[in-house]
């Protein structure tokens, strides 16, 4: 493998760090912003990612440790597969998580094809995980940071193996205030640089307002009901809703009503009181296994079914071509289609899915 490596540089202190890592490790490096979506407006703001700011100082750490900067523009794949996935999602009534098919599609899938036309055998970005080598195996595995509150495995788990082998997470190991440290140490300029927090290319977090502008269906008002029909009031477009949303419905009562279905061929948002109402079961398509080639008999694992979610145990069976069945051992609230449901034994990603259905 060689020694040349194409760094992710967002312009923040963990893609800054990872650099600096890598060439202290003797890499060839190079760094790259990518040009995401028309941002312009978002270049005074400091809660996103991807900003006009952001490139520049992607480019003043670049150019403080000596490397090459390139800027990529993949505002037309962005668009294709990242926002448009993202609209599609809210008007069928699924809620999706674009981060993670941002770094499906973009960050290891163009990106890395583009570090392999610069001759880079090898990309890196700031994510907080750590990948290893089975050596009995053969199989290249995804393992949780050492940072337990950074962990990043669960938005990395749709990563081939091919995508494995050509990826380096230099911070893997190290801790949110270690990488910081060593930001001040070498007085780079964004070392105390806020962290994104919100939706990269809806700077404003209005994802509604957003999807409303983009949106050609899912906007019609329709009808909230409860879980026996009866109807509650009226809704907005159920592009304003998802599972477990108890806030902005604009139902009044005694009790407080959470979302608890939303049924987009009949323009209808099902309410109910039972905020611990729930799931035990799922299933989930689009399927990446990871640490095992496949499942092809029942197994137990800790699952995942949104980012900040503790894992839980659960028994997991394949189902169809691409389809698995994750069982509970406890009820779940709140279990979304469109959110990743991700499978782990102990440190190690088995694999994950996309979730299609809740019983």
């Amino acid at each position: 493998m060689g020694n040349k490596i194409l760094i992710a540089m967002s312009g923040g202190v963990d893609s800054s760090v990872a650099a600096l890592i890598l060439k202290k490790q003797g890499y060839d490096c190079m760094g790259a912003n990518m040009r995401l979506y028309s941002n312009g407006a978002a270049g005074i703001l400091s809660r996103t990612c991807c900003s006009l700011d952001d490139a520049q100082d992607a480019r003043q750490v670049c150019g403080r440790l000596g490397i090459p900067f390139y800027v990529f523009n993949f505002k037309d794949d962005f668009r294709k597969e990242v926002i448009s996935r993202f609209i599609s999602c809210y008007e069928n009534g699924v809620t999706p998580n674009p981060c993670i098919d941002c770094n499906r599609y973009i960050k290891y899938g163009r990106f890395l094809n583009r570090a392999k036309e610069l001759g880079a055998d090898t990309m890196a970005t700031g994510h907080y995980a750590r990948i290893e080598r089975d050596a009995e195996t053969g199989r290249y595995l995804l393992k949780k940071a050492a940072d337990d509150g950074k962990d990043q495995s669960y938005v990395l788990a749709f990563m081939t193996q091919e995508q494995l082998a050509h990826t380096r997470f230099p911070l893997g190991n190290l801790t949110k205030t270690e990488v910081r440290k060593i930001a001040h140490e070498n007085a780079f300029v964004n070392a105390s640089k806020h962290d994104s927090q919100d939706i990269c290319f809806i700077p404003d977090g209005n994802y509604a307002e957003f999807i409303r502008k983009h949106a050609e269906t899912g906007t019609t008002p329709g009808e909230f009901v409860d879980e026996d029909g009866r109807i509650l009031g009226r809704h907005g477009g159920i592009i304003n809703y998802t599972i477990g949303q108890r806030k902005g419905l604009g139902i009044y009562s005694d009790r407080p009503y959470y979302v608890s279905r939303i049924i987009p061929e009949e323009n209808v948002v099902v309410l109910t009181h039972d905020s611990d109402a729930g799931s035990v079961s799922l299933t989930a398509c689009r399927l990446n296994f990871i640490a095992v080639p496949d499942i092809t008999s029942p197994i137990r694992v800790k699952a995942r079914i949104r980012y900040r979610h503790r894992e839980q145990w659960a028994t997991v069976s394949r189902t169809g071509d691409d389809e698995i069945k994750v069982v509970f051992d406890e009820t779940q609230r709140a279990v979304t289609k469109g959110q990743a449901v991700v499978l782990y034994d102990g440190d190690n990603v088995v694999g994950a899915g996309t979730i299609t259905g809740t019983a």
